[in-house]
């Protein structure tokens, strides 16, 4: 377990200076999972806001190769440059270690993306994929994406006399990848960021494909204040919206089990985007997400007793 001492002294991939929004939660997920690498990476970016603000013409703020892409191609391509490297290898014309490593966001991984990130993983390919999930299109206007969970008010799920916000309950990318049975998936918060810390070096050290799925709040879209960003994943935690999890050759572990499982209500009310549910008429809509989040979370401890069990045998 490294100390935020230890952490400090690792240098920078993602350096400061660039533009994303105060408060955004993608540079601090792209900066903690980094520091797991521990040796140089090549990083792809699929279009969204981390690219965007991050590599204006003509500065930068990637200290390593940077290869942006469009929304739907990271994987393909970094696959792509991965492959060829380990050609390179093969030939002797390559001796040093290096990592690669995607980011993309929830519309450019959930959706866009998420043929090409399936291939990849498929494929066998030695990288990393990891989804800054803020829960929605927020680098184009706040569009909503399979990521956004049910009741939140976007732009293309507006509140109205028509809409309570969106209708449906939002798409499980993190069990998607553990379909695909790959050496090693989590989920993680950067609340929580020694358990992100770990779960980064693990990824990097597998050999063969591994997916990362971080919560990253976007404080325009989630409608809370800037300072309140680590609040908000916390919050996500311990109600258990988020769950901390990891899947290692399969087998499932729970990284942080709440002492006190707190309502989910607790983290819809610290946000604007669901601050209509909170009228009157729209109980049943609450009642739902907390119903999907007990599901969920007893199905993962489920999993992970399962698992148990296996390894007992």
């Amino acid at each position: 377990m490294a100390t935020l001492k230890e952490l400090s002294r690792v240098p920078e991939v993602l350096a400061p200076g660039h533009r994303m929004c105060a408060g955004c939660g993608a540079p601090i997920v792209v900066r903690q999972v980094l520091r797991g690498a521990k040796a140089p990476v090549v990083v792809a970016n699929a279009t969204g806001c981390l690219e965007v603000s991050t590599t204006i013409y003509p500065y930068t703020s990637w200290n390593s190769p940077f290869i942006h892409v469009a929304f739907e191609n990271a994987s393909a391509s970094l696959s792509g440059v991965e492959a060829a490297y380990q050609s390179f290898k093969r030939q002797g014309k390559i001796t040093d270690e290096i990592k690669f490593v995607a980011f993309g966001g929830d519309g450019g991984t959930y959706d866009i993306g998420l043929q090409s990130l399936s291939g990849a993983m498929e494929r066998g390919h030695d990288m990393v994929y990891v989804c800054y999930d803020n829960g929605a299109y927020m680098n184009t206007g706040i569009q909503r994406s399979s990521a956004t969970p049910m009741g939140a008010d976007t732009t293309t799920t507006p509140v109205g006399s028509e809409m309570p916000g969106k209708p449906h309950k939002r798409k499980n990318l993190t069990k998607i990848m553990m379909a695909h049975e790959i050496p090693y998936v989590a989920q993680v918060s950067p609340s929580h960021w020694n358990d992100l810390y770990q779960k980064a070096e693990k990824a990097f050290a597998v050999k063969g494909p591994a997916f990362i799925n971080a919560l990253a709040p976007c404080p325009r879209g989630w409608r809370h204040d800037a300072a309140d960003t680590i609040q908000m994943t916390k919050l996500a935690v311990d109600t258990c919206f988020w769950p901390l999890f990891e899947v290692v050759d399969g087998k499932v572990r729970v990284t942080y089990k709440p002492r006190n499982k707190k309502p989910v209500v607790e983290f819809l009310k610290a946000q604007g985007r669901f601050r209509h549910l909170f009228r009157p008429g729209n109980e049943g809509i609450i009642e739902q997400i907390q119903a999907e989040v007990d599901r969920e979370w007893e199905e993962l401890l489920a999993l992970e007793r399962l698992g148990q069990e296996q390894a007992a045998e």
